[in-house]
């Protein structure tokens, strides 16, 4: 888990992953700790468009203005009980251990002191659209039905949720609803207990939620059509850390113009950009909610997502995005849902996320 201080962002990337323990500790030659660079960090980076190449260095300066301008450390000899305490004061999922020196002897996260992991979130899975750009696919299916890798897509989220440790899910649907019940079931067979809502009419990406039961703790929304490999444990981490009422997943998108583009200052040109490309991030359709953001969704009418960020925003609340840089992929279309099959034959492609 630990790079040197000339290390890249790539390189720690590199660790966090391998590790799988969503931290990648700076150290000078003697292990004494210089910073620590969490995935929240990289997600971060990412949303500034800061080179992949670029020493973490970089990172570290921009640390300065974070929720954690300083590494959040403990003795060599705390407690278990003392760890724990400091992590949930903190809000933080590791605790790097040092000696009196300052040096590294070990990492102790939220996995290695409770004995369950599990995310104590419910999630809501959107699975009533009708798919009309993928007929004539979906003509008899909806499209969170449609086969991928052998098995119904949304198959493979609730099996992605279960092994996060989300048990508690709810089901909006509509178009040929009995296709989903019928193969879902009470959710016992996959692992989770399953709910369906059903809509009489279309209420739109938000407008469904009035209609489930009010949570008691943050809820996961998910939309059924979407492949990923995102990673919910740091996605809910990034969510308390920012103690947002909620958190949007977003997706870097370019997009080439195809002519020169000219600016101007008045009736001078400026300069001119051949055939630029435009970076945004677009919104990836997985959400993070707190119990009071439901309370600005209007029951009975049409309400999407937007409206509601934009009702959130209104009152003053907190919304923040999260970059996923882990596999992502809306089969919206019939291109996507074929690289679709394609990515989960061969085990998913490679993250995209050095092209960023």
């Amino acid at each position: 888990m630990c790079v040197g201080p000339e290390a890249s962002v790539r390189d720690a990337i590199a660790r966090i992953d391998q590790s799988e323990r969503g931290i990648a500790l700076v150290v000078d030659r003697l292990r004494r700790l210089l910073d620590t660079i969490t995935d929240g960090d990289i997600r971060r980076a990412m949303l500034a468009h800061v080179d992949l190449a670029t020493p973490v260095a970089i990172l570290r300066g921009r640390r300065l203005t974070s929720p954690y301008p300083r590494p959040i450390t403990m003795p060599v000899t705390a407690t278990p009980a003392d760890v724990l305490r400091v992590m949930e004061e903190q809000r933080v999922r590791q605790v790097p251990l040092v000696d009196s020196d300052g040096c590294v002897v070990g990492l102790v996260t939220t996995r290695d002191l409770l004995p369950s992991d599990d995310l104590s979130l419910a999630a809501v899975v959107m699975a009533g659209g009708h798919g009309m750009r993928l007929r004539p696919l979906t003509d008899d299916l909806p499209k969170p039905m449609l086969p991928v890798a052998g098995r119904p897509l949304m198959e493979h989220i609730v099996s992605q949720l279960e092994r996060a440790g989300i048990r508690r899910v709810s089901i909006t649907t509509h178009y040929h609803a009995e296709k989903i019940v019928e193969h879902f079931g009470d959710g016992h067979a996959f692992g989770v207990d399953l709910t369906y809502v059903n809509e009489d009419r279309p209420l739109g990406t938000a407008g469904a939620l009035a209609l489930v039961d009010r949570p008691a703790e943050t809820l996961l929304v998910i939309n059924g059509d979407i492949v990923t490999q995102v990673d919910f444990h740091a996605m809910y981490a990034y969510h308390r850390e920012h103690q947002a009422d909620l958190t949007v997943a977003v997706r870097a998108y370019q997009v080439q113009v195809p002519y020169g583009v000219i600016e101007t200052e008045g009736v001078h040109v400026s300069s001119i950009k051949e055939k630029p490309h435009l970076n945004f991030f677009v919104n990836a359709g997985i959400y993070l909610l707190e119990p009071s953001a439901l309370a600005h969704i209007p029951s009975g009418r049409r309400f999407d997502m937007p409206d509601l960020i934009d009702a959130l925003l209104g009152c003053g609340k907190p919304v923040v995005s999260f970059p996923i840089r882990e596999y992502w992929l809306d089969i919206g279309e019939h291109d996507s849902y074929l690289q679709a099959q394609r990515d989960m034959v061969s085990n998913f492609a490679e993250t995209p996320v050095n092209a960023l």
